[in-house]
């Protein structure tokens, strides 16, 4: 799934986790570094890094709470909002790609069991 990934996405030159994190912030605008951290379960060196990564890209951006001084939120860009677009749509194609190597019961319960161990709502595929 990796390699597939990787090929569908290589000339958008982003990563599975950063994509992700592209979703959090615009499905939860102004949220911040430690809520994302919280969501995937990373460290926040880690955070800072994919973030630091896509600020540089222009795909988000960083701003003031409106209600915590010591707080950063985070918003998607148009730039974002565009990179969102396209990756959707190859996500689409990932998902077909998956799907196709499955008898609808063995994908639903991999589905199922994946959603076990990790948490996930895949409701996207």
């Amino acid at each position: 799934m990796q390699r597939q990934f990787s090929e569908v996405f290589s000339d958008l030159g982003i990563t599975q986790t950063q994509l992700t994190t592209m979703i959090l912030i615009a499905e939860n605008p102004g949220t911040s570094q430690s809520d994302i951290g919280r969501t995937l379960q990373m460290d926040r060196a880690t955070v800072m890094g994919i973030i630091n990564r896509l600020e540089g890209r222009g795909l988000i951006v960083r701003g003031a709470s409106a209600t915590d001084k010591r707080r950063q939120t985070l918003e998607i860009t148009e730039a974002g909002i565009g990179m969102l677009s396209v990756a959707r749509e190859r996500s689409a194609q990932l998902g077909t790609w998956l799907k196709e190597r499955f008898s609808d019961a063995e994908f639903y319960m991999l589905a199922a069991l994946l959603k076990r161990i990790h948490e996930v709502d895949i409701k996207a595929f």
